[in-house]
C-alpha cells in the first residue's frame, strides 16, 4: 500500500499544481475565449485520484492523500507558478487551496455515503458535487471585481468538468481493478510472511 499511496499523493500535487497553471489561459478557439479555461481538462483528475483512494484504502487513507497532495500542488503552486506581484496570481494560489480542500472533503464524505451502491454512483455523485463546490469557489475566490468573467468562465469550467467525469469512470473501474489486486496481494503477502 505504501508505494501506491506515494503514487496516489504525489499525483494528486501534479494535478493541483498542472490545474493551477493551465487555469491562467483560456481556451482561445471556437470562441471560448470568455467560458472555459485549460485548468478545466486537467482538475477532474483529482476527484478520480481522490475517489480510488477512497474505493481503494477508505476515507481516512482519501483524506490523507487529499491533504499530501493539496501540501504538494499549493506549495508548488505557490513557489513556481505564483507572481507575487500579480494579485491575480496570489488570488489564484489561495483560491485553489481553499476550493481544492473544501470540495475534496465533501467529495471524500459523499463518496463515502454512496460507496455501497453501484460501483459508478459513488464516484460520479461525488465529482459532481465536489467539481461544482470547486469551480464556484476557485473562481469567486480567485476572480471576483477583477473585471474578468468569472461566472461565464466557472459555467464552462463547470460543464466540461463534468463531462470529463463521465469520461473518468472508464479508468477509475479499469484502474479499481488494479488496486484491488495490489492490496489482495498484499495482504496476502503479509499473512504468509507472518505465518512463516
Amino acid at each position: 500500500m505504501n508505494k501506491l499511496f506515494v503514487i496516489l499523493a504525489v499525483s494528486m500535487g501534479v494535478v493541483v499544481l498542472t490545474s493551477n497553471y493551465l487555469v491562467q489561459y483560456p481556451v482561445q478557439y471556437f470562441g471560448l475565449s470568455e467560458l472555459l479555461t485549460y485548468g478545466a481538462f486537467s482538475y477532474p483528475i483529482a476527484f478520480l485520484i481522490t475517489d480510488l483512494a477512497n474505493r481503494g484504502f477508505g476515507k481516512i487513507i482519501a483524506r490523507k492523500i487529499v491533504y499530501i497532495g493539496f501540501f504538494l500542488g499549493v506549495f508548488f503552486t505557490i513557489f513556481f507558478s505564483t507572481n507575487f506581484s500579480d494579485l491575480i496570481s496570489v488570488r489564484i494560489a489561495i483560491g485553489s487551496g481553499t476550493a481544492f480542500i473544501i470540495a475534496q472533503s465533501i467529495d471524500i464524505q459523499i463518496f463515502d455515503k454512496l460507496r455501497k451502491k453501484q460501483w459508478f454512483v459513488a464516484p460520479l455523485v461525488s465529482s459532481f458535487v465536489g467539481s461544482t463546490v470547486d469551480t464556484f469557489l476557485f473562481f469567486s475566490i480567485s476572480f471576483y471585481g477583477t473585471g474578468i468573467n468569472w461566472i461565464s468562465l466557472s459555467f464552462g469550467d463547470l460543464m466540461v468538468k463534468f463531462f470529463i467525469s463521465l469520461l473518468m469512470l472508464v479508468p477509475f473501474k479499469l484502474l479499481l481493478e488494479t488496486i484491488k489486486d495490489n492490496i489482495y496481494n498484499k495482504r496476502k503477502n503479509d499473512y504468509l510472511y507472518k505465518n512463516l
